[in-house]
């Protein structure tokens, strides 16, 4: 199978699903992960063009830990919108390119907008890019409707999983991923006291605990029209 990842800011796959995206690594499916905001003002002092490189590097080093292939739309921090033609186009094209048989995405309701108009940026763009005729410039690399899951919200806060993902072998490998996010990971830890790795790894067991296993990453399906398969697919 074909598994695209699209989260917001570099790091967010990395912290809701890289568990799952390695596991389908190791089973041989293909990965691909594509964040959409360029992640340019999380920091409170490096400034946000020095930051929009360094943290597309981190992304791109997170993503070579599982061996998936790297996608950046390159918007601005708080500015994503599905009402965005622009952005919803270019997330369209990543779609055509990957072809992908599962989307995995941020959940409807979560703690800051840009999370949620990803995902519903991803919704539009995912049927958008199945419609022939949209995007004129690549009209024969249609990519059909697949279907969709929603990932964790951070800590799980609002979030009740529908099905679950033991990562306990794979969880080393998340937290490696993570790591290679120097410039949040550090930042944390020196000016707010938290420990993020830890804290990942704590709702990794959380998770695990819910469903019999070490560590588990949970998931929601997308209930809606031709979203839905009959099997499951996640790893």
């Amino acid at each position: 199978m074909r598994i695209l990842a699209v989260g917001c800011h570099p790091d967010d796959l990395e912290i809701g699903c890289y568990g799952t995206l390695a596991k389908y690594r190791k089973q041989g499916h293909d990965v691909a992960v594509c964040h959409v905001a360029n992640g340019n003002l999380g920091h409170a002092e490096i400034l946000p063009d020095e930051l929009r490189d360094i943290r597309f590097g981190e992304a791109e080093a997170a993503a070579k830990v599982i061996g998936a292939t790297h996608y950046s739309i390159d918007a601005n921090d708080l500015y994503i919108s599905a009402e965005n033609d622009e952005l919803v186009r270019r997330l369209a094209k990543v779609i055509r390119d990957v072809q992908p048989d599962v989307l995995i995405t941020h959940a409807a309701q979560d703690y800051m907008n840009d999370h949620m108009q990803t995902y519903l940026s991803v919704f539009r763009a995912s049927f958008a890019a199945s419609c022939r005729h949209f995007d004129l410039s690549d009209p024969e690399n249609a990519a059909p409707v697949c279907p969709l899951y929603h990932m964790d919200t951070l800590s799980g806060v609002g979030f009740q999983p529908s099905e679950y993902v033991d990562i306990t072998e794979e969880l080393e490998t998340k937290l490696e991923a993570l790591a290679c996010h120097r410039s949040q990971i550090q930042w944390m830890l020196e000016h707010d006291g938290v420990d993020f790795l830890d804290f990942i790894r704590t709702c990794s067991k959380m998770r695990g605990y819910q469903c019999g296993v070490k560590y588990a990453e949970g998931f929601r399906a997308s209930e809606n029209y031709l979203r839905l398969v009959p099997r499951r697919l996640l790893p």
